[in-house]
Parts: C-alpha cells; structure tokens; sequence
C-alpha cells in the first residue's frame, strides 16, 4: 500500500485526524484483522474529534478568558465559602445558556467567583457555545475608545452576538451616562438571546446605586435579573489559602482557582483533577 502518498493526501485535503489515525493503524498488528468499514470508520471518528478539538480551542481563545485553564472538574467544594454545589452542577449543564437565562456571582474578594465563572465558561466552549468575557472597568474604557476611533460598532456586534457574555468585577465605581446608555444597549440586543453571567462584590441590593440614574437602573437590572440564576458566595480568600498551602506543604490544598493551574488542558474536559 502506498502509505505516504495516502498521508499527503489527507493532510493536503486537511483531514489531518485521518492522517494520524491512518499513520498509527498502519503501524498496529491488531488492525490488518479489521475490514474496510472498520477501517473507514476509526479515520472517521479520529477526524471529527480533531476537528471538535480543534473547534474548541477556537472558541476557548476568542473568549479571552481571565483563567484559560479553569475547568469545572477542577472545582474545590469543600473549601467553606457557600458554593450550591448542586446548583453549580446545574450550571455546568449548560441548559440556563440554551434557555437563554444569566448568572449572577456575588461575594467578597477572593472568595473565586472569576475562577468559578471562567470554568462555567470553558465547559460551555466545550460545548460549542461562543463566550466572550470582559472584566466590566476595562469594557467601559474600550468601549469609550471604540465611540471615537469607529470600532463602536464591530466591538458591540461582539458582545451582544455570544452566547454567553461575562461581565467580570461590576462595581463599585457609579457609571457615568454614556456607560448607563451603553450598558442599556447590551442588554437590551441580548435579552432573550443570549446569557449573561456578572460577577460583582456589591450584594444585589446595591446594583442599582450603581446605575446610578433610577429609570435606566430599572431598565437594565430588569432585564438582567429577573431571570437570573444566583450564586452567593461568602468565606475566606482562596488566595490566602493557596498561599497558607505553599508556605505549609503538609496543609490540605486549596482549590486551583486560587491561582490557576500552569497547565492548561490541551483537549475539552482534560484538566488536573483535585
């Protein structure tokens, strides 16, 4: 069989999972027992999981995630801080994306909410939706910039067509009236299409005062959350944790939100485990 002229096809026609399948079948003993079919099949299916992978790390990098490597496998329960896990497992699902309803992560400094929120995140690039996050500061001075320099409108195509928007770190600061008139515009393109996922220190209560003007608070938490999901956080600093961990090797280890793992997983769903 003329093995290398077949791999330069595949790879030229960039099947390049077949390429590899066909590379190690050739080389395995097992695989002359198997038929045509078979054959065609295990190429098949090499293909389409290089390309799922392939795929996946596409939507993983236009997300621009604050932590690339979270995974919800990775998730430390144990630590006290009031994590639902039955609701975070939920979440995980990713049925609230599909119905098109948002989160809202609440809960002192610390305590991994960006962690929590980027897993979320990950699990939903693995499942093939577009995510595009934003820490909320940073949003507001792009976006200003993107008034004056014409990419106003190219930037907010970006945020309200994802399927899921996370807005990162909401609050303290009062927004000033182009950020309540830009904010308004997000959220009305996205209601009842997309989700939004916010992490915020400020308890919900205090969401309005950061609005600031009554009518456009009104407008915009309304369609924000009343058909949220909400997850209140409240105990110690993961990071003090992971330090106290480091500085003391024999203590139990922290979650790995604390300070991300090193290694990122380069396929969907292989994280280091707890």
């Amino acid at each position: 069989m003329l093995t290398h002229p077949t791999i330069d096809q595949l790879r030229t026609l960039k099947l390049d999972g077949m390429a590899e399948a066909f590379t190690e079948l050739q080389s395995q003993d097992s695989a002359k027992d198997l038929d045509h079919a078979e054959w065609l099949a295990l190429l098949l299916d090499r293909e389409a999981a290089n390309r799922n992978t392939k795929r996946f790390q596409s939507r993983l990098r236009s997300a621009k995630l604050r932590h690339g490597q979270a995974s919800v496998e990775d998730v430390d329960y144990r630590t006290a801080r009031r994590l639902d896990k039955a609701l975070f497992q939920q979440l995980a699902a990713g049925r609230w994306i599909a119905e098109h309803r948002n989160l809202l992560v609440t809960g002192p400094c610390g305590v991994g909410k960006s962690w929590l929120s980027c897993a979320l995140a990950q699990k939903a690039c693995r499942d093939g939706y577009t995510v595009y996050y934003a820490r909320v500061p940073r949003l507001f001075a792009d976006l200003e910039i993107a008034h004056g320099d014409g990419r106003f409108a190219r930037l907010f195509r970006t945020l309200v067509k994802a399927d899921l928007l996370i807005l990162d770190d909401w609050g303290p600061d009062r927004l000033n009236p182009n950020q309540r008139r830009d904010l308004m515009e997000i959220v009305e393109d996205r209601y009842g299409r997309g989700s939004t996922l916010i992490t915020s220190q400020l308890p919900l209560d205090k969401w309005h005062d950061v609005v600031g003007d009554p009518t456009f608070a009104d407008a915009i938490l309304d369609r924000i959350v009343h058909n949220a999901y909400r997850l209140e956080l409240d105990g110690p600093s993961m990071r003090k944790l992971k330090a106290n961990q480091q500085a003391d090797p024999t203590a139990r280890p922290s979650a790995m939100e604390a300070a991300g793992s090193p290694n990122p997983p380069t396929k969907p769903g292989k994280g280091d485990r707890k």
